[in-house]
Formats: C-alpha cells, sequence, structure tokens
C-alpha cells in the first residue's frame, strides 16, 4: 500500500470464514532494560478499550459472532492473529484498525492486565522448563538482546507505568514495516482493499526504524548455570548454543540435521539413546530456532534430578557424534520424505496457509518458495548437515543450563 503496509492474500472459498494475521516492527527490541516486558504489556493493552469501544463491548462484539482477535509482543515485532466467518470480516477489520490506532489504556484495566502478567511470572519462576530456558539464554546470548526475557520481569514490570504504554504505542506503531495476511473466502483484491480502508490512510512520521543486532559471541568453553526451584522432583536440562536466523544459506541443512538429532520419530537420536535406551529422561529433544536472527540450536530434557549428569553426559556424546560423522544414509532419507510429506497437512487450513504466507515475507524467502521447496530439500547432502552441524555445535563450547531442586 502507499503507507508501506505489505499485504498477501489467498482465497478459498471451500471456507466460509477468513483468517488475518500480521505484525508490525514493535518488539521487545526497542525497551530499556529497566522497562523489560513494555512491548509485550503494550500489545496485550491494545484489546482493553480503544476511543470507539470498551473492554466489554470489544468483547462482546467479537464473540458474538464467533470471531476472534488478539496481539501479542515478541523480540522483533508485535503480532496479531484474527479469524471470523468472511460475512464478519469488515467488523474485524474495524476492530484491528481500532486496536492497532487508538487504544485508550484504560487505567482500571491496565492493573488488572499487570495482575495477570506478574501472576504469569510467578508461575514462571516456580516452572523448571522455563526458567532453564531464560537462564540458557543468558548464557548463550550474554551481552545480546536475545539475553533478556521478552516478558519481562517480576522486578520490571511494576515499574511499567500507563503513561510507559502510550508513549511505547505512540513511537513504534505505525505502518512502517507492518504485514498482513488474508486467507479464506474473499475475493484477493477485495482483501487488499478492505485492508486499505483500515489502515491506508495510517502513517507515524516519528516510527524508529528496529536496532540492528549485534553479533552473537561464541562461548570460549562450556558454561554451566544452576537455577534452584525447591521443591520439585523433576529438573530440567537446556544443553545447546547459538545457530543460524532463517535467512542463513545453512538453515535448511541445519534443520533437517536437526530433525534427525532430536525430532523424527520418538525424539530422534538424542530421544532414542537418552529416553529409550539410558531410560534417564522423561522427555529429550532437540530445537532449533532460527528466526531473523540467530535462533538457538539446543537440547531440552526432563529428568530425575538424580540423573542430571548422566544425562547431560549423553547428550553431549550425542551431539559429538553429531558433529564427528555424517549422518546415516537411511536417517537423511527418511527424514526428507518427512519433511516433504508433511508440508501439505500444514496447508491444510486457513490458519496454515497465513502462517506460511507470513514466514515468505518475513524472513524473504520468495513467493516461489513452496514451489521450489521439496526440489530443495532433495538437494540437501549429509556433508551439507554435518558442515553447518559443525558450524554451530561444539561439544566442547556448549551452554548448559539446568533448573530444579
Amino acid at each position: 500500500l502507499p503507507n508501506g503496509i505489505v499485504v498477501l492474500a489467498r482465497s478459498n472459498f471451500n471456507s466460509p470464514s477468513v483468517v488475518v494475521n500480521g505484525f508490525l516492527k514493535a518488539g521487545s527490541l526497542f525497551e530499556p532494560d529497566e522497562k523489560l516486558g513494555l512491548a509485550g504489556f503494550t500489545a496485550s493493552a491494545l484489546m482493553r478499550g480503544t476511543q470507539e469501544r470498551d473492554f466489554q463491548k470489544i468483547y462482546e462484539s467479537l464473540e458474538s459472532v464467533g470471531a476472534g482477535l488478539n496481539f501479542s509482543g515478541g523480540t522483533h515485532t508485535t503480532s496479531f492473529s484474527g479469524r471470523a466467518l468472511t460475512e464478519d470480516l469488515d467488523m474485524l477489520f474495524e476492530l484491528l484498525a481500532q486496536a492497532l490506532r487508538r487504544p485508550v489504556f484504560p487505567p482500571d484495566q491496565i492493573e488488572r492486565l499487570r495482575a495477570l502478567i506478574l501472576t504469569g511470572l510467578a508461575i514462571r519462576a516456580q516452572d523448571t522448563s522455563e526458567m532453564a530456558s531464560l537462564a540458557f539464554d543468558e548464557l548463550v546470548y550474554d551481552g545480546h538482546p536475545y539475553s533478556r526475557s521478552e516478558d519481562g520481569t517480576l522486578e520490571t514490570v511494576p515499574g511499567i507505568t500507563r503513561q510507559d504504554l502510550v508513549d511505547f504505542h505512540r513511537k513504534h506503531y505505525g505502518s512502517d514495516g507492518m504485514v498482513v495476511v488474508v486467507v479464506g473466502g474473499v475475493d484477493p483484491d477485495e482483501a487488499v482493499e478492505k485492508v486499505a480502508q483500515a489502515l491506508g490512510d495510517w502513517i507515524n512520521p516519528d516510527q524508529p526504524t528496529p536496532p540492528s543486532l549485534p553479533p552473537v559471541r561464541s562461548l570460549p568453553e562450556t558454561v554451566t548455570r544452576h537455577t534452584r526451584i525447591a521443591g520439585k522432583s523433576q529438573a530440567d536440562l537446556v544443553i545447546g548454543a547459538a545457530g543460524p536466523p532463517r535467512r542463513s544459506p545453512d538453515y535448511l541443512a541445519a534443520s533437517v540435521g536437526n530433525n534427525i538429532l532430536g525430532q523424527f520419530g520418538m525424539y530422534g537420536r538424542v530421544g532414542q539413546a537418552v529416553r529409550e535406551q539410558a531410560g534417564l529422561a522423561y522427555y529429550a529433544y532437540s530445537t532449533l530456532g532460527g528466526g531473523l536472527g540467530p535462533g538457538a540450536w539446543y537440547i531440552s530434557a526432563g529428568v530425575d534430578p538424580e540423573n542430571v549428569g548422566r544425562a547431560i553426559d549423553l547428550i553431549t556424546l550425542e551431539i559429538a557424534r553429531f558433529v564427528g560423522e555424517p549422518v546415516e544414509p537411511e536417517e537423511l532419507e527418511d527424514t526428507k520424505t518427512h519433511y516433504i510429506g508433511r508440508l501439505p497437512l500444514s496447508l491444510e487450513s486457513n490458519g496454515g496457509v497465513a502462517s506460511a504466507l507470513l514466514n515468505l515475507e518475513r524472513y524473504n524467502l520468495g513467493l516461489d518458495y513452496y514451489r521450489l521447496y521439496a526440489d530443495v530439500i532433495l538437494s540437501i547432502s549429509k556433508e551439507e548437515i554435518l558442515t553447518a552441524a559443525r558450524t554451530y555445535l561444539d561439544p566442547l563450547r556448549l551452554g548448559i543450563s539446568i533448573a530444579g531442586p
């Protein structure tokens, strides 16, 4: 659109409903350390009241027609997702525009929301999996924005004022860098026109450019941190390092390799070694982040506290094996078949198509990405996987986070 909003639309007239997803560049990268959680707080407050509707009327409007709309804050962006019957699409866009452009942040609703956020953070502080992940990010991304909790902390959220929300919204919300995806029972040209009517004249001349990410410093050696949470019967482990950004040329090789390492079947090699054979873990799997920046590549496991040391040793051995020799041809063939076979399933719903289109734009993958996808996956070699593994995972330089009793 003339104001910079990118619109992607795909019709599906077999469905009587429409999904509207998108994002704008108003993430936690803009927060100062003393206001961690501000972007997420602001996003959650958008639906608490606008100039046209109060909290009650917003949700009455949605629930009366079975529609939904929500916002969430992230590191790079604030995202939104909505759904409605095709006949109610105008109402959905009206609410979306009002929430994005004219929220009023009612003081009573802000305090209710703050109480909910603080309750969630208090629950998080007793969750071994969550706390292991937070500490892992602090280890691996020391001195980097990715080390910070985008949800804020029990220390920072109480200090966020209503005026902070107003100021963050006024400064960072705008059309520059915004993306809207519309999928379902609507003609694409009509979808674009509806976005233009709702948001086409929205301009924020003060909207800043997101800050560039600094490089991630590699760990000089393996570093371990234990977050003690009393009274727990399980300890959670997170072991790994910073991985590739989504746009990195070796991302798909790393992704296919990660599937072999700790995803495919019963959680791949890691699940087989740590859970099935040794019986040390309630769960054990690997994850490859991959976003606008260098997402983490890590293995998670939930174990009996007495088995923490043995589990860490076994996981480290599996990482050493993964970076020490090429994957087996049969493993690679099975994983490629799995990757290609699951793609149509992910595109069966309007929501799945909307997420796919959003990722094309977010990561600049190109509109032919899914047309070429099968050939690209089939072309990935075991040597490329080994090179990617050795680039990001070093058994002697891992971040190891443990949370438990």
